[in-house]
């Protein structure tokens, strides 16, 4: 997980208050519940991000050990993200 769990608690608390500012939402319970549910989410949403870059780069190496010597004109960095992609596309995960 790139962020610091300070970092995704600033993050939830920003995003929150942004809402109530702009009266987009109306709390019906404590605020720290509420705050700890987005940070639950965010962090979810981090994991499988992680998982996804992990598999990625995975499958990227078994492709070009599988190529051999074939695969020394690939671009790696372009593969990867074709491959996340894919992969965020098939696991319904927005990027």
């Amino acid at each position: 997980m790139r962020l610091k769990e300070e970092q995704v608690h600033r993050l939830a608390e920003k995003i929150l208050n942004d809402l109530v500012a702009a009266e987009e939402v109306v709390l019906k319970t404590e605020r720290g519940a509420i705050v700890s549910a987005m940070k639950s989410a965010i962090i979810a949403d981090l994991q499988a991000e992680d998982s996804l870059e992990k598999d990625a780069e995975l499958m990227l190496t078994e492709n070009l050990k599988a190529l051999g010597k074939g695969a020394v004109e690939i671009d790696r960095h372009r593969m990867l993200r074709m491959i996340k992609d894919r992969l965020a596309k098939e696991r319904k995960i927005i990027l």
